[in-house]
């Protein structure tokens, strides 16, 4: 399960670092549907796109010593649900957007509950594993030397 969500992590943050740079080279041509913009709105799309790129890193940050990140996990799931949940709100007040669009809201609302399930199996496997550690321990030293 650790490695799934890792590669998973990996495969995620990657993703969102090549879109990201694809909004910030290509700036709104790189949206699927998308219309030629103004210059405020070309502006916003890119500098956006950094914040997507800085999502990624964070995402790839998390892989190394996961187990102990949960905090961080669970933070970047709810970030990514709550930009799904503001696409409902442009569905309820323009209208549906590209069929891709429609597509990653159902992903962006999903994909979290996977992460933070996840992650939370990962985190209480090591909890346990850490507090049976002493125990180990303690047991080891009670024994009588064999000779």
């Amino acid at each position: 399960m650790k490695k799934s969500l890792q590669v998973f992590l990996g495969l995620f943050g990657i993703t969102a670092i090549v879109i990201a740079s694809l909004h910030i080279v290509l700036g709104p041509l790189a949206i699927p549907g998308s219309i030629p913009v103004n210059a405020t709105m070309d502006s916003e799309d890119r500098f956006y796109a950094t914040l997507f790129a800085a999502y990624g890193v964070a995402l790839l940050w998390c892989i190394k010593d996961i187990e102990r990140k949960s905090m961080v996990v669970y933070f970047l799931a709810l970030t990514f649900f709550i930009g799904g949940l503001a696409r409902l709100v442009s569905i309820a007040a323009v209208g549906l957007p590209n069929t891709f669009f429609i597509a990653m809201t159902v992903i962006e609302l999903l994909i979290p509950f996977f992460m933070a399930f996840t992650q939370s199996r990962i985190s209480k496997k090591a909890d346990a594993q850490q507090s049976a550690a002493p125990d180990r321990i303690a047991s080891a030293s009670l024994r009588p030397n064999a000779r």
